[in-house]
């Protein structure tokens, strides 16, 4: 089952020039459903590509799995305005997860799915200090620069975000791209994995603000670096530091500030910020 992307749409374009009616590509938006057992978890609004990679990504980042190995099946069907992702996971995981299950209240949906206490929402972040990943300044610079010419949907729309890996010496190896800045971390979290990639060898790169969820997505993906184009919060700062990780961000040409740990930065001029 595959649906395309984006959508060619009509508008009326004002331009210095004058108007006129024209033809302009547009992201899709479709909520998609990431069920287990047959049972819906949480429904993202989400671009309709790469679902494999999302279901993995989604159900690592979300702590549903410790691997890919135990997801047992991932269906993707048509769920009439949208797309339902059937997640069948081998028996200990999905023993594991009915248990947790059980213990989350309330109905699900897009945000912080299922979560019940204010503790639960404040999960503890996986602690990626252990890592010896160095980078340049020149690897920033470069990786916001390799990721800038890897996001095809965005070159047609505008209107997506994208998250990649950067590994020094090789590039960005791998990228994805959403409507959902979320969702394009989890798809590129699932890529990662079903290719056996170790999170802890490369940073990750996102072309948007950086949240305490794409900190804590980072950590599970186990990189301990995260660039980002746009700022961080507070409590992203927070947690990069806690949880022992690099956070770069307001990458603009080659300047940047660094905001947690610049000890893995081994060259170039930089500003951190604390």
């Amino acid at each position: 089952m595959t649906r395309p992307p984006l959508a060619s749409t009509t508008r009326i374009a004002r331009r210095a020039g004058g108007t006129k009616a024209a033809a302009r590509m547009v992201p899709e938006e479709t909520p998609v459903a990431l069920s287990y057992a047959g049972t819906t978890h949480a429904v993202m609004m989400a671009s309709p590509a790469d679902l494999e990679d999302f279901a993995t990504g989604f159900s690592l980042t979300e702590g549903v799995v410790a691997s890919p190995e135990e997801i047992d099946a991932i269906t993707v069907e048509e769920a009439g305005e949208g797309i339902d992702i059937q997640i069948r996971l081998k028996d200990t995981a999905n023993r594991q997860f009915e248990a947790r299950r059980r213990r989350l209240a309330g109905p699900v949906g897009c945000g912080l799915c299922g979560i019940e206490s204010i503790d639960e929402a404040m999960r503890q972040t996986r602690d990626v200090s252990a890592s010896s990943l160095t980078l340049s300044a020149e690897d920033i610079v470069q990786a916001v620069g390799d990721l800038s010419r890897l996001q095809p949907l965005h070159a047609q729309t505008g209107a997506v975000h994208a998250a990649g890996f950067y590994m020094a010496g090789k590039g960005i190896v791998a990228a994805r791209e959403d409507v959902g800045r979320h969702n394009a971390l989890d798809k590129l979290a699932g890529a990662l994995a079903l290719a056996g990639v170790d999170g802890s060898t490369g940073a990750v790169v996102v072309t948007s603000r950086v949240s305490v969820e794409m900190v804590q997505k980072a950590a599970a993906i186990g990189s301990p670096v995260i660039i980002a184009i746009s700022a961080p919060t507070a409590l992203a700062i927070r947690t990069a530091e806690d949880a022992g990780m690099t956070l770069v961000a307001l990458v603009r040409g080659e300047e940047f500030d660094v905001f947690t740990h610049p000890h893995r930065l081994t060259s170039g001029e930089c500003r951190h910020v604390a």
